[in-house]
């Protein structure tokens, strides 16, 4: 044993090989380890719970010889006390544990969620959530999280347009990270890191979106819908913005999810010209279910072609998005189309989101074209029943372009006609007999 001192860490003599340790000889179990090399590191050892434990303070350099044995007094004592440093350690470092952290922890699981569940939580964080992505998950107040879900559900990203959708998916989203995380990362105790998700304050305060089956664009209002989609259409600058809109579009023709949308690349497209019944597109990595290849109306063709990307001519052209709905953003897609949403809800008089035009379509193919609902729910990606016997054991439901292609067009029909009516003042709509 030796007194410790900033003098004897300074002189200490290395050892031929691996490393030896020096005992303070006033603080029992404070040492300083030396190795062949010269470093300098110092330790502590204890029991804890009858288990003998040595714990690195740090080294020599980062810690004076005066600090070191005044963080070793304390450590001693509290192991002591039964408490175990490194639980101590590890509990520090799930305190600083970010939002983005967590993120990257849950959406990272083998085999856990899809590629597309994945990117809507990564939307809701770095985007609807941008300010706290760095912030430590633990930090997050109920406080915090009632004002910011106020902000989005009033005021949107911009602060301009109103987002109660956006706002609720966003938070509900946080709350499964959060709730992760308390099973995740503990204290030095044992106890969860966090103890109440503080995202269990919006228990009274979640934006009012009306029941499912009122968000949908109204019958009488199709035909304006589509008319004001196609003036911003011809309106609109920049690659995202026309992307945004066309993807609205895109959904109001064919009822599909906004991920099955935003990731759909050009190989998946197939437009047969001499065939309009042999045009599809391919809906992979579903939410439920198998691949499928889906009808597309003469509509949604000739918003596919307008969107064709032209080759490459000089070896100094960008190469073409492989997306048909790009961004420059860094997952090279649209994320979503918050200004055409934001001026259908101007004409329906109440917010709706992309998902609410799927509904939509839900309507105009039942309600308006008489279209019978097993083949409705296979137009919009529905998995049947697996008691349907005859559908699961007889049909093929993956190649619904073969069978589904007059369905389709029959609402892409029934959409441009109310959008010809509502074009033209002098026309009377006639009315369905009852």
């Amino acid at each position: 044993m030796a007194k410790i001192t900033k003098t004897f860490v300074d002189k200490v003599a290395a050892p031929a090989e691996g490393y030896a340790v020096h005992w303070d000889d006033s603080v029992k179990g404070y040492g300083l380890r030396v190795s062949a090399q010269g470093k300098r590191v110092f330790i502590v050892m204890g029991r804890v719970a009858g288990k003998s434990i040595q714990f690195t303070l740090g080294p020599y350099g980062t810690l004076t010889e005066a600090k070191a044995r005044e963080r070793a007094q304390k450590v001693l004592q509290d192991m002591r006390e039964g408490i175990d440093p490194r639980a101590v350690v590890k509990a520090d470092a799930a305190m600083k544990v970010s939002v983005q952290d967590v993120l990257e922890s849950y959406v990272g699981r083998p085999g856990k969620l899809k590629d597309s569940t994945a990117g809507e939580y990564r939307r809701h964080v770095e985007v609807s959530l941008a300010k706290w992505a760095q912030l430590p998950i633990a930090s997050i107040t109920r406080d915090m999280v009632k004002e910011r879900h106020a902000a989005l559900t009033k005021g949107g990203l911009d602060g301009k347009k109103a987002a109660p959708a956006s706002a609720n998916a966003a938070f509900v989203t946080l709350r499964i990270l959060i709730r992760f995380a308390m099973d995740e990362y503990r204290q030095a105790d044992g106890k969860p890191l966090i103890t109440d998700n503080p995202v269990d304050a919006l228990k009274r305060h979640w934006a009012k979106l009306g029941t499912r089956t009122e968000r949908y664009v109204d019958k009488r209002k199709i035909g304006e819908v589509w008319n004001k989609l196609h003036e911003m259409r011809d309106a609109v600058q920049g690659y995202e913005a026309l992307a945004s809109v066309d993807l609205t579009i895109f959904a109001l023709l064919t009822g599909a999810r906004r991920d099955e949308m935003a990731t759909l690349t050009w190989d998946r497209v197939h437009i047969n010209d001499h065939k309009p019944a042999e045009c599809w597109w391919d809906i992979k990595d579903r939410k439920r279910g198998e691949d499928l290849e889906m009808p597309l109306s003469s509509q949604a063709v000739a918003l596919l072609k307008l969107r064709m990307p032209k080759p490459k001519v000089n070896d100094d052209d960008p190469e073409p998005s492989p997306f048909v709905f790009p961004s420059w953003g860094k997952s090279g897609r649209i994320q979503d189309a918050r200004a055409p949403m934001q001026a259908i809800g101007e004409i329906v008089g109440k917010h709706l989101s992309l998902h609410d035009l799927r509904r939509t379509f839900t309507n105009i193919a039942i309600r308006e074209c008489r279209i019978g609902k097993m083949e409705t729910d296979m137009l919009t990606g529905h998995k049947p029943s697996k008691d349907d016997v005859t559908f699961t054991n007889y049909l093929n439901p993956t190649k619904l372009y073969e069978w589904l292609t007059t369905e389709i067009q029959q609402i892409g029909d029934w959409i441009e006609q109310q959008a010809a009516v509502a074009a033209s003042k002098n026309v009377i709509p006639i009315q369905r007999l009852a």
